[in-house]
Order: structure tokens, then sequence, then C-alpha cells
């Protein structure tokens, strides 16, 4: 199905209950008649009147056209049994097999006052061998169809071979009682078990709809869990790409302020051209969020279109800006450079970026050292600081291991080996190794964490 967009959406076109029975539920409901039993007798007490209006139009029309005659006796007694047999169905679905059991009996008896003439038969046998059929499982619904087919056969045999013994023959010669007992069979057969397999179909094909339902509803719950799950990645995805960009340039910003601040009055020009370096810097970093915002979007254009794309090959200016911040960065590149996939240069260069900003606010003045080492199977990088010389600032804990985290998902999403944590002389590594062979991208990722200190 496609909305007015173009859009293809999937939607579950689950059928419901018709609409003539809802309507009818409704009205029963707003009348007060609720529960099985309630609307049951309501029904029997339908049928009653259907069964008595019909039956008086069988023997006052029907029967005299067709040269039946029966006596008034005769005819009062059938329309009560009929009646009360229509009334007996009050039971059909609390007691479905005694309902059935007390309409057979009725109709035994119905059928031996109307034989040789006629086989009447009112309208409950056929509702409670349905209702037999809906309610009850298949193979006991069968049986007892089977049981009801039995009797009504036994009894019109016996009547039959009472009135032939009787020579009680009204109307001429009918036919013998071999052939009104087999068609008396087969019409039994034909009313109960039509009657018990087409109930059977029916509440095969209710459980059926309401399995549908709740498929659809499980379908749809998943399909929320699911939209949930993205936006919560995306948010992720936003606030790791922000919390690069704006931790990097901001806390450079930062140290440089203090500088400036320091030499305001011993060194004025000095002064200047800190602040300088720090406008620049936030430009740089408007551009850059800029560019992270427009593509996060899915609208580049709303960048710069010459702005860079952060990877490797603008390791050596991030060093360098690194130094200016008063960092000694030592960046040793070994092997022979290779292009790895945009997302892989796109997630190292973050690393490095998080991780110099990390050395700049947990180790203040500490030497640190980049290696990125081309291997004949993999790319390793590794980011690697000293013990801090100076006590670095307090921070809030709410921001503790955040920049692990977000360097953490960036390697599991490159399928790359990420580990981090405190070295054996007190300071600090992060090391990332990129496979660059298919067997060790289909491996996935794996991602370790060495000890217990993170920033």
């Amino acid at each position: 199905m496609s909305d007015h967009s173009g859009t293809v959406t999937d939607a579950v076109d689950v059928p419901g209950p018709p609409r003539l029975t809802r309507w009818f539920d409704e009205r029963l409901t707003r009348a007060g008649v609720t529960g099985r039993f309630a609307r049951d007798c309501l029904l029997a007490a339908l049928l009653t009147v259907l069964t008595f209006l019909g039956l008086t139009l069988l023997f006052r029309f029907v029967a005299p056209a067709e040269g039946l005659t029966f006596s008034p006796a005769r005819v009062w007694l059938v329309i009560a049994l009929c009646t009360g047999q229509a009334m007996l169905l009050c039971l059909r679905r609390v007691r479905p097999l005694l309902c059935l059991a007390l309409v057979v009996s009725v109709q035994v008896a119905v059928i031996v006052l109307s034989v040789p003439e006629a086989a009447i038969r009112g309208i409950a046998p056929f509702v409670a061998a349905y209702t037999v059929g809906v309610v009850l499982p298949v193979r006991i619904a069968l049986l007892a169809a089977g049981a009801a087919v039995v009797v009504e056969t036994s009894g019109v045999a016996v009547a039959v071979r009472a009135a032939d013994a009787a020579d009680f023959v009204v109307g001429g010669p009918g036919p013998g009682p071999l052939a009104t007992t087999v068609g008396h069979l087969a019409t039994s057969a034909l009313v109960y078990v039509g009657l018990v397999l087409l109930g059977s179909y029916v509440a095969t094909y209710r459980r059926y709809l309401h399995l549908v339902r709740v498929r659809a509803d499980e379908a749809v719950r998943a399909q929320q869990a699911t939209v949930r799950a993205a936006i919560g990645a995306e948010r992720a995805r936003m606030a790791r790409e922000l919390h690069d960009v704006a931790a990097h340039h901001l806390s450079g910003m930062v140290v440089q302020a203090a500088a400036a601040e320091r030499l305001i009055d011993p060194d004025p020009s000095a002064a200047k051209a800190a602040v300088s370096w720090i406008r620049s810097q936030g430009k740089e970093t408007l551009d850059n969020l800029r560019l992270v915002v427009g593509v996060l979007r899915g609208r580049p254009g709303d960048s710069d279109d010459n702005a860079p794309v952060p990877g490797l090959a603008m390791l050596d200016d991030l060093v360098r800006d690194a130094r200016q911040l008063g960092s000694p960065v030592e960046f040793v590149r070994d092997g022979q450079h290779r292009d790895v996939p945009p997302i892989a240069d796109v997630a190292l260069f973050r690393i490095v970026q998080e991780s110099l900003s990390n050395a700049r606010q947990h180790a203040p003045g500490a030497p640190v050292r980049v290696e990125l080492r081309f291997l004949p199977r993999k790319v390793s990088l590794e980011v690697r600081n000293d013990r801090p010389t100076r006590r670095p600032e307090p921070r809030s804990s709410d921001t503790c291991g955040v920049g692990l985290v977000g360097m953490r998902e960036r390697a599991h999403l490159i399928g790359a080996q990420f580990a981090a944590g405190p070295t054996a002389t007190g300071g600090w590594s992060v090391t990332v190794t990129v496979p660059t062979t298919d067997d060790a991208r289909a491996t996935g990722a794996t991602a370790t964490v060495n000890g217990d200190h993170q920033r």
C-alpha cells in the first residue's frame, strides 16, 4: 500500500467480525443483554415464535395441498413438542451436549407422531448441531452427531415398523419401511453431520482471525520497538559526532584562552595572537559542526562544499593543532600508506581526535605518541600518553567514560579490535586494529577494555 507521497508502507489487513454481527452485538449490549446464556435465551424465544408460526402454516396450508391429513390432537402435540424443542436452545452454549441430547429426544417423539405421512423437523436440530460443531472439538462433535443420527434413525425404523404392522396407511400406498428408514438416515446425517462440519469450519476460521489479529499486534509492537531502537541509535550517533567535534575544539580553545589570560599583561602581542587563534578555532568549530549536522540531516549541502572530510590524511593537521596547544605530540607513520574504507577512515580520525582531547584534559603536559602502522593484513593505530606532569582540572563525573564509549562504538561499527586502558608507567593507551582482509572483516568486531580506569 502506498501513501500520497509515493512511499511504500507495510500494512496488515486483518479481517474483523462482519458488520451485521457487530451491529447486533452493540444493540444487545445497549439493551443490557450480555452473557452467553442471556443471549441464547433471547435466541431461543425468537426461534420458538418462528417455529410456532412455521408449523401452523405447514399444517394449515401446505399439508392439505399435498394431500396429507393429520388429526387436530396430533397437530397441536407436534407443534407443542417443536416449540418446546426450540426453547431448549437456551442451553446450546452453556451445555451443548445436553442441549443436543434433549433436542434429539424430542425430535424422535416428533418423528414418531408424524411418520408415515411426513417427517417433520423443527429449527432446533439445525441450531443445536451447528453449535456443537462451533464450541466442541471436531472429534467429540462428530461423535455426538453420529449418535444423534443413530438415535433418530432407530426411532424412525421403530415407528415405520409399527405403522406397517398395523397396516396404518393414510392417503394411499407409500414407500416401504426400508426406503423410509434409508431416506431418513440420509436426511438425518445431512442435518447433524453437515451442520457439525459447518460449525467446526466457522470455529476454525474464527481462531484463524484471532491468530491473525494477535500476530498483527505483535508485528506492530515489533515495528515500534525497531523504530525506537533506530531512533536511539541515531541519537547516539549524533551525540557521538557532536561530542567528538566539540570536545576536541573546545578543549583546545579553553587551554588557549587560559594562556591568553596569563599573557595579557606581560606579553600583549602573544595574548592577541592567542585570541586570534581562538577566533579562528571557533570558526573552524562552527564549520565542523555545520558539516556534521548537515550530514546527519541528510543534507550535506548545508555545510561548506569546500570543507574537507576528516580522515587519516588530516592527521598531520590534527597533530599540529595539538602541538600549538602546548601538548608534546609525536606522530609516527610506519608502512606503505594505502586507502581504507571511508567509514573506517573517518572513524580512525575521530578516535585519534578524541584520544588527544582526553590526553589534554586528563594528562595535561604529558607526552603523547600517535603511531599509525600499515601492516600486510591490517591497519593499526595506537595513541599512548605518559603520566601527567601536572594535576588535571576537576571535571563533572557525568562526562566520565563518554569518550571511550564513542570510540568503542566506532571501532565496532568498522569491525575493528579496540583496547583501552592504563599503561604500566601510569599513562593511558588506546589501540585500534582494522582488518583489511575479507576473512577478517567477516569475523566481526571484538572490543576489550583493560583496567578499571575510564575517562
